[in-house]
């Protein structure tokens, strides 16, 4: 959690959600121990012909994504897709690791593991 002001922490540790702060913050025991939250890998494949989840690559969710690799412009692709194979928001959906890789780490709040994987590989 990136602190942005001596404030944050106090509302971190007293989940205080009133102070102008903490707008856009959670709790740290919120982000801890939420049960419904997924953390995910997922290959990402660039420049593709359509956008489609294409099965597994070696534990990861394997995606094909028409947008380029470049500018951000893949990410930004990743999370309207995810979103709207998820039925879930865009904010629901954070890129925890791998900003400029094909292999990322995905953060999905609201939902587990095993309904993320159900949605997106099941329709295979």
């Amino acid at each position: 959690m990136h602190v942005i002001c001596r404030h944050v922490w106090m509302f971190v540790e007293r989940k205080c959600r009133d102070h102008p702060c903490a707008k856009g913050h959670r709790a740290r025991s919120e982000l801890r121990y939420n049960s419904s939250m997924a953390t995910l890998r997922f290959h990402i494949v660039p420049n593709a012909k359509i956008d489609k989840v294409a099965g597994e690559h070696g534990g990861a969710i394997k995606i094909k994504l028409r947008a380029p690799a470049m500018e951000a412009k893949a990410n930004a692709s990743l999370r309207c897709f995810l979103a709207d194979q998820l039925n879930i928001s865009k904010r629901a959906i954070i890129l925890e690791h791998g900003h400029r890789s094909r292999k990322k780490v995905i953060r999905i709040d609201g939902m587990s593991e095993e309904d993320v994987r159900s949605r997106l590989l099941g329709t295979l």
